[in-house]
């Protein structure tokens, strides 16, 4: 079992993050948090769980081991697969989503791409006792984004979204509007806005 990845940051995107541990490359599927929390760094400590099935083995990192926690959590439920897991907590941060889940905020998890009323009373249901539990750190101030020339966030943004199962027409609409609407946010903000309008 992998516990964690700490190495250089040989490529990172929205969605992905490939970490060169003593010469060997690994890539692990990112949230929009983690992301937010590494970039602009050229070392990374990914704290990682490990999806075996009989047709893939894949990679999921985490900037800290709260939202891997979440993470599990979330793909222990019913409906609710990494894909979606991933999505949830690109949405909310790990702080965030307890709350939602302790408040029994069916709206706000509704609100993410994927969930339905159903799987939002189901996660809330199967996981308030766990969250009450969980001891997961309130956010802390938002990590600057070293890059942040619009073009390039768009371009960034838009490709998470794709990457996340959005139409690509719809997402540059939206995209361009956050933008014009908002020129200093970075990816991480851009597309949680998206989030609510697509």
């Amino acid at each position: 079992m992998i516990e964690f990845l700490n190495g250089n940051i040989a490529e990172l995107t929205p969605t992905y993050a490939v970490i060169d541990c003593s010469g060997v490359g690994y890539i692990a599927s990112i949230s929009l948090n983690t992301f937010s929390a590494i970039q602009g760094r050229q070392k990374a400590l990914l704290f990682i769980h490990e999806a075996i099935r009989e047709d893939a083995y894949q990679l999921y990192g985490f900037a800290t081991s709260d939202e891997r926690e979440v993470f599990r959590l979330l793909t222990s439920v019913s409906g609710v697969g990494a894909a979606s897991a991933r999505i949830i907590v690109s949405a909310m941060s790990p702080a965030e989503l307890q709350n939602a889940i302790m408040g029994g905020d069916v709206k706000s998890l509704k609100g993410i791409k994927g969930i339905g009323q159903k799987t939002a009373e189901r996660i809330i249901v199967e996981l308030k006792e766990k969250m009450a539990k969980l001891g997961v750190q309130p956010d802390g101030p938002t990590p600057v984004t070293l890059r942040s020339a619009a073009s390039e966030v768009a371009e960034e943004a838009l490709q998470a979204l794709l990457t996340l199962g959005y139409n690509k027409a719809q997402a540059a609409k939206v995209v361009d509007k956050i933008l014009a609407d908002n020129p200093d946010l970075k990816v991480e903000g851009v597309v949680k806005a998206a989030f609510r309008m697509l």
